[in-house]
């Protein structure tokens, strides 16, 4: 069986920076959006959501305004919108990273299947990362198959692997 682990850790698309785009993509697209709705929509504690809102706040990115009593209406200053196309332009850089490090492995582990004789491979997995093993597989004239005897190329979260027989 042969493995590799993509090291993703230093890849910034899972850090920090990118909730603050996601905040500001909402905020753009619903100023009457609430903190509660925020964190619900973005797999966020609520602490966070008013952690992030505060810092983009004392930073300028964003204004707040009270509409009434208890609600809040968001806006994002220049400074906000330019924020927000910067980290946009930094998101759209690593998601290609990341694509071309998937191929990059995928393309290894089909070199030595190809080497080995086979033209064929089971696709094992769902998500992004086993949609570009599907492209490179087709890149690379490898058949995909349901065949229980050829090898599979394994997406398990952020591992791919060649399993043999």
């Amino acid at each position: 069986m042969m493995m590799v682990r993509i090291n993703l850790s230093d890849l910034y698309i899972f850090k920090g920076p990118f909730a603050d785009l996601a905040l500001l993509n909402k905020i753009a697209a619903d100023p009457d959006v609430t903190q509660s709705d925020l964190a619900k929509d973005l797999k966020l504690a609520i602490g966070t959501v008013n952690n992030r809102l505060k810092r983009l706040v004392a930073q300028g990115s964003i204004e707040v305004k009270r509409t009434q009593r208890r609600k809040l209406r968001y806006h994002l200053t220049p400074e906000g919108l330019a924020l927000q196309q910067s980290l946009t332009t930094e998101y759209v850089q690593q998601s290609f990273q990341l694509y071309r490090m998937v191929r990059e492995e995928a393309q290894r582990l089909l070199s030595a299947l190809i080497e080995a004789g086979y033209r064929a491979v089971r696709l094992v997995g769902e998500g992004d990362i086993a949609d570009v093993c599907r492209l490179t597989c087709l890149e690379n004239h490898v058949e995909l198959t349901d065949n229980d005897d050829a090898p599979a190329l394994v997406v398990d979260g952020l591992e791919i692997r060649l399993e043999w027989l």
